[in-house]
């Protein structure tokens, strides 16, 4: 059996950085297979992990819940036949639900010879709150359904800010082991006894089963067994609508999401209705993903002064991350990483074209290309 983490976390928790942290203090002399999954059709962390020696399978085609039925499971199928790899860490889209990736994964494991060792969730605690209210229902999936949850950005943080989020965690979950020491201070043998976590694991994983094992009966019941369409309990119809967001260019996302408490209760005015029939919603539903590619050189100056600007106000609609790497007037290189608030900026070296990730709800995508002069 190929052991597989799962490594969920919301937009710009810090994922990609946990999983280096991973893959060097505790998974060293393992042989690694990562699978992303990115919201959007511009995949840009892919190249930091390729440079670290691993396998790279990208999936940019939506967000993850939609792409489980079909191209997740084949991913995970022919990353196990191809690689052999010891172990696979999963990186869901941080609007994914860790349910839905768990769930997945529990399907394939005697078709792929897959089993799920740890659930990771990585949480910002600096924005755990505010979250947890706007988005509950994707956020609070991820961290009730986890064996191990790591706050990010705790140096930065006060004792009584620390000690809130971890009870608000606490209040979600009470079983998980939960990482409040920085990053720069933590060893592999510190990861390790965090990780090691089996019971919460077990009792997430029975639950799963559980829970997968119910709705494959009222579907079957509900739909007088005509299941011939692979969904393993999600009813997705069997459509294919994992590129709604870019055929529509995000405009059916239009409708106000600014407060979501728990994404529930929403009258939606656009046309899909992506929920499940326990009134659930999809990723594609709430969030709206912008990308593009660019030979645009940037005045570094204004595009740090845009990206603050979405980090702080609605102007743009409400941005959750912008991510990229561009080129400068200069002929320099920079990447960008903007969640709510916080801007980091840094040297890169060229990459093959300039790309740029927005994701977010409500996106205002002709400003958007106005102001990074993107529409000449």
């Amino acid at each position: 059996m190929t052991k597989v983490d799962i490594i969920s976390g919301f937009l710009g928790a810090g994922k990609t950085t946990f999983i280096k942290e991973l893959i060097s203090r505790v998974y060293g002399d393992e042989d690694i297979v990562l699978i992303e999954n990115e919201f959007g059709e511009i995949g840009i962390d892919s190249r930091f992990m390729q440079e670290a020696g691993v396998e790279v399978t990208e999936m940019n085609s939506g967000c993850i819940c939609c792409t489980l039925v079909g191209d997740f499971a084949r991913a995970l199928k022919l990353v196990c036949e191809e690689y052999e790899p010891d172990r696979i860490l999963i990186e869901p889209s941080g609007v994914g639900k860790l349910s839905d990736v768990a769930r997945a994964v529990i399907s394939m494991r005697d078709e792929a010879g897959v089993e799920i060792e740890h659930l990771i969730t990585v949480v910002d605690g600096k924005k755990a709150a505010m979250y947890m209210k706007n988005f509950g229902e994707f956020f609070n999936d991820q961290i009730e359904h986890a064996g191990t949850i790591v706050i990010s950005r705790t140096q930065d943080m006060d004792e009584q800010s620390l000690a809130r989020c971890v009870k608000l965690l606490r209040e979600r979950n009470g079983e998980a082991a939960v990482v409040t020491t920085p990053w720069d201070s933590l060893d592999g043998d510190m990861i390790r006894a965090a990780l090691d976590n089996e019971h919460a694991v077990a009792h997430v994983l029975e639950e799963l089963q559980e829970h997968h094992a119910e709705e494959h009966e009222h579907h079957a019941h509900e739909h007088g067994h005509h299941h011939d369409h692979e969904h393993h309990g999600h009813d997705h119809h069997d459509h294919e609508h994992h590129d709604h967001v870019h055929e529509h260019d995000g405009h059916h996302h239009g409708h106000e999401h600014e407060h979501h408490h728990d994404g529930c209760g929403h009258d939606h005015e656009h046309g899909h209705h992506h929920h499940d029939h326990h009134g659930h919603h999809h990723a594609d539903e709430v969030f709206a993903s912008w990308g593009r590619e660019t030979v645009h050189k940037f005045d570094r100056g204004q595009l740090e002064e845009i990206l603050r600007l979405m980090g702080t106000t609605d102007d743009f609609g409400r941005i959750l991350r912008a991510k990229g790497i561009v080129q400068c007037e200069d002929d320099s290189w920079i990447e960008f990483d903007m969640v709510p608030e916080e801007l980091q900026i840094r040297d890169s070296r060229p990459d093959y074209i300039g790309r740029i990730c927005v994701i977010g709800t409500s996106i205002d995508e002709e400003l958007l290309e106005k102001v990074l002069r993107l529409d000449q």
